[in-house]
């Protein structure tokens, strides 16, 4: 299907999800939502498609929540039902991420701030550039977290950390973010391209549905006992022992060659 908002480029079994409104820092108006959602299940429902890239065109990831109709929706005073929008709009776009049984990379290329810093930490792994930041804008809006980012946040640095971030709103350099655990790895941003490419091909020609239970697993592990998470584990394990993948690595190691997966 053709879409307005974003770009999505299909190759050597990646899919690239650029979001594509620079001149507005890519926000999030009700289009690109739309679309990314569409594009996020496409992608999920495609067998050539063994990798995804979210990133940002121009200078920003995304700054978040379009803004532009703030007068219309905020006219003589009212009140619009925001957690109505979260529930349309946002809540799908990340718990398609998140469930997705295959790798998504984040290409921080710039800002990802509010709901485009949840869309960040809903992916995977995440590869920022050093001009990147990542910023917690909610408060400065007199509004909480939403789209995922106290779940993420509070997951990945701690509740005080997290907790500092939310309510100063302050902007988290790429090279902080690393060093607390939000972003995988920094580079040059004329190395960004490189770097992404490098990962999604590794992962693209992994055992995809390894690297999909694996996500299943992972998912599961922060609300599971040790005894539940072992039988998680165990039952996912009987799963990925039936695959294609499992067969040809085990015939690789015999034959002392490297495995060549077909993502089955």
């Amino acid at each position: 299907m053709g879409y307005d908002t974003i770009i999505v480029e299909k190759k050597n079994q990646i899919t690239r999800i650029t979001l594509n409104r620079p001149q507005a820092l890519n926000a999030l108006n009700d289009q690109m939502g739309e679309e990314l959602y569409a594009a996020l299940k496409q992608a999920e429902k495609d067998p050539e498609t063994r990798c995804l890239i979210i990133t940002g065109a121009g200078r920003a990831f995304s700054s978040g929540e379009d803004v532009s109709g703030l007068k219309e929706r905020y006219a003589g005073g009212s009140h619009p039902p925001l957690g109505d929008h979260l529930r349309k709009k946002y809540h799908p776009i990340i718990i398609r991420i998140r469930t997705m049984e295959k790798p998504i990379i984040a290409r921080v290329n710039g800002i990802a701030a509010g709901s485009g810093a949840s869309i960040a930490l809903a992916c995977d792994i995440r590869i920022a550039s050093e001009e990147a930041g990542f910023k917690q804008a909610f408060v400065g809006v007199g509004l909480v977290p939403d789209s995922g980012s106290s779940y993420f946040l509070t997951r990945a640095i701690g509740p005080g950390r997290a907790l500092e971030l939310i309510m100063t709103g302050r902007t988290v350099s790429a090279k902080e973010a690393e060093t607390l655990g939000l972003v995988n790895k920094t580079v040059p941003p004329a190395d960004l391209d490189k770097t992404v490419d490098e990962l999604a091909a590794k992962l693209a020609t992994g055992p995809t549905r390894a690297l999909g239970l694996s996500k299943r697993v992972v998912n599961q592990a922060g609300r599971l006992e040790l005894s539940e998470a072992l039988e998680y584990e165990a039952q996912n394990q009987d799963i990925a022992g039936k695959t294609k993948d499992h067969l040809e690595a085990v015939s690789a190691f015999l034959e002392k060659r490297q495995p060549k997966f077909s993502g089955s």
